[in-house]
């Protein structure tokens, strides 16, 4: 199982946005309507808000910033990027690009920083809307402290996204789609299938080959010419803190049937590896079920029908994404209609939308009311003028009219 293509696929969205931001003159128009009132034409116009900003993640330096500013420059507002100070590189080279196709100084700027940084964005008078991705608590602290300050906010947090598989699922299919879910990018994607749901039969179908798919995964460095189908997770303390998770897991009574916790790389023996891990037996009270763990992880829980399954992922406070792997339409009626997020696969295992949909988070996983990408992106980086006209004639206008 071979995860390589998850750094291009990321580019590859990002890029997307770009695409879709090129067609702005078509999604900037307004409406006209005449004749509101005897004489009386209406008309809408979107108009730029002024100066925006966008507080990035580490997981995807490239794709996230290019979810907000191309769309928001091509709305006419100038914008601040503020990256992870975990990865500034990327951004500093996506400026450089923009400087040298020629936008004019001042348009797109760069400031490098922690908390400081985040807070002096939200609460400058001159900043008029934010936009972030990262982890709930901090889009929560975006959010109100935004707001607070009379800005428009779109803060995307954290999520534990739930795969359903159902008996009649296509094992070989279903197995592919949920390991590049869970293991792709090491499991540092907000729509990581973190968590799998089997109905009924489904587990016995599905977990042996699941298993071994899993231990097929090589971990390592990812700048070698040889490349590991996954690398390590960001830092040491986030290492620690996912094979913690998985301890704790142990502890509360769940079983691990793939472990992951004590993987090591020869030629980067000071890595932070975490193998691919998939712990099964997870009840609904246990931490596994409720906290995003962000790492190579994979929990597994049962339940005897759709029914079930569906309560179960619907007591997750996030709302990011669901997926259910069926041949049965109408058990895929059910749960596209049913299951709580704003982002729903049926046979896919990460329904990450394309850039002229909404990227929906729900509950937990968003604060605010315009989600990053699509039509919501454009309303969110305008604000709409509505003229309302009467015109009336001069008596001299009147006379020629009637000669």
């Amino acid at each position: 199982m071979l995860f390589r293509s998850e750094a291009r696929g990321s580019l590859y969205r990002g890029l997307e946005n770009v695409e879709y931001a090129c067609g702005i003159p078509s999604l900037l128009f307004g409406d006209t309507l005449e004749n509101v009132a005897r004489g009386v034409d209406c008309e809408t116009s979107l108009q730029p808000l002024g100066v925006c900003a966008g507080i990035t993640p580490f997981n995807f330096p490239a794709m996230v910033p290019l979810w907000m500013f191309p769309l928001a420059l091509a709305c006419g507002n100038t914008f601040v990027l503020k990256p992870s100070e975990k990865v500034p590189l990327t951004a500093v080279r996506l400026v450089e690009l923009l400087e040298k196709a020629g936008l004019p100084k001042g348009v797109m700027n760069l400031v490098h920083g922690g908390r400081e940084a985040v807070d002096t964005l939200l609460t400058h008078p001159l900043v008029k809307a934010v936009s972030f991705v990262g982890s709930t608590p901090v889009a929560k602290h975006i959010y109100e402290t935004g707001t607070r300050h009379g800005k428009r906010v779109q803060a995307n947090g954290g999520a534990k996204n739930h795969l359903v598989i159902m008996p009649d699922a296509d094992v070989p299919k279903a197995v592919e789609a949920i390991a590049t879910a869970a293991f792709g990018c090491a499991g540092e994607r907000c729509m990581a299938g973190s968590t799998a749901i089997t109905v009924g039969a489904a587990a016995e179908r599905l977990l042996p080959s699941l298993v071994n798919a899993a231990r097929a995964i090589r971990v390592g460095p990812t700048d070698r010419p040889a490349q590991p189908d996954m690398g390590p997770v960001i830092s040491a303390a986030h290492r620690d803190r996912v094979v913690g998770l998985v301890d704790r897991g142990v502890s509360e009574g769940a079983r691990v049937i793939c472990d992951g916790r004590g993987a090591k790389v020869a030629e980067a023996p000071g890595g932070f590896y975490v193998g691919a891990t998939i712990v099964d037996e997870v009840a609904r009270d246990m931490t596994l079920a409720r906290e995003e763990v962000f790492g190579p992880v994979l929990s597994v829980m049962r339940a005897d029908n759709l029914e079930s399954a569906i309560e179960q992922a619907n007591l997750c406070a996030f709302g990011n994404g669901a997926a259910i792997f069926t041949g049965s339409g109408r058990a895929a009626r059910e749960f596209k209609h049913r299951v709580k997020a704003g982002m729903v696969g049926i046979n896919v295992g990460v329904p990450a939308t394309m850039a002229m949909f909404p990227f929906s988070g729900w509950d937990d996983s968003f604060y605010g009311d315009l989600h990053i990408q699509g039509r919501e992106a454009v309303q969110f980086y305008t604000r709409q003028k509505v003229v309302t006209a009467r015109w009336f004639a001069s008596g001299e206008e009147i006379g020629r009219a009637h000669v």
